[in-house]
């Protein structure tokens, strides 16, 4: 892969150091629970189609008391996108080289009153230089308090940018985790952004408040629930919507497309994938 520029290589830093603070503040959790989990991580490396180094990343599992189990993962990659796929990708259809670095994260959570979660956060350049990202919270048994307390900080988080990001990017995030063969909602929804592009300085500001924000909020939210009772139709429950959850991946997902038409790592891409879900 070649050389990273300075914003690449800034951006590439900032989202291990956010992986960093993240699976710690997960492994605290686990041990606020008396569990002693902690991560795994597995390193993996990319070829690009070309037979070029394409880069690579970091998957990251835990598998715990509380987390029954969650992903996070760094990658950085780059090369060419083949053939159609091109066509499909900001600023790359009329050159398909392309560069990208992010983190992305999936908790699967063991007690059904604790909600599920999905984070990214992401800086791809083809042509054009951009961010994107969000996060959705995905509970079996939903919590008004919890629904609200995710909102509201995601909230503070786009208007000390843009008053117009958060019913903007709460709408795009509303649309896309949708199940149009269920027509359900994946969840009750959170944040979606993409090409956010232009000035540099403050879009990587703007995707480090998204980051910290997920980080103030989710945690705080397992902590107030994972010690609340549950029956086995709630683990019933729990499983049927991860079911869903897992055919929204397998067939809506871009960031699933994404990973799998550029050689990524099969087990990182599809770690997103709950350990237990049934269909009726």
């Amino acid at each position: 892969m070649k050389p990273l520029d300075d914003e690449q290589q800034t951006a590439r830093n900032w989202f291990e150091a956010l992986r960093d603070q993240i699976c710690a503040e997960f492994v605290e959790i686990e041990r606020e629970a008396g569990s002693d989990a902690g991560f795994d991580y597995i390193a993996w490396d990319r070829t690009d189609p070309s037979g070029e180094p394409g880069g690579g990343g970091v998957r990251g599992v835990m598998k715990g008391t509380v987390f029954e189990k969650v992903g996070v993962n760094v990658s950085t990659v780059g090369g060419s996108f083949e053939g159609e796929f091109a066509k499909s990708i900001h600023g790359a259809a009329e050159n398909p080289h392309f560069f990208a670095t992010g983190i992305s994260l999936v908790a699967h959570m063991a007690n059904p009153h604790v909600p599920a979660v999905h984070m990214n956060c992401r800086f791809l350049v083809t042509t054009k230089r951009w961010f994107g990202g969000g996060a959705d919270l995905n509970p079996p048994l939903p919590n008004d308090d919890d629904t609200q307390d995710f909102h509201a900080t995601l909230k503070v988080a786009c208007d000390r940018h843009d008053p117009a990001h958060y019913p903007r990017f709460k709408q795009w995030a509303d649309d896309y985790f949708y199940i149009p063969h269920r027509q359900v909602h994946r969840g009750v929804g959170g944040i979606f952004y993409d090409h956010l592009e232009g000035d540099f300085a403050a879009n990587f500001a703007f995707t480090q408040d998204v980051g910290r924000a997920f980080l103030d909020v989710y945690p705080r939210i397992v902590r107030r629930r994972m010690a609340d009772p549950f029956t086995d139709a709630d683990v019933a429950q729990r499983n049927a919507w991860r079911g869903r959850y897992a055919e929204f991946n397998l067939v809506y997902d871009r960031g699933t497309l994404f990973g799998l038409k550029t050689g990524g790592n099969i087990d990182a891409i599809l770690m997103s994938l709950p350990p237990v879900a049934t269909w009726a």
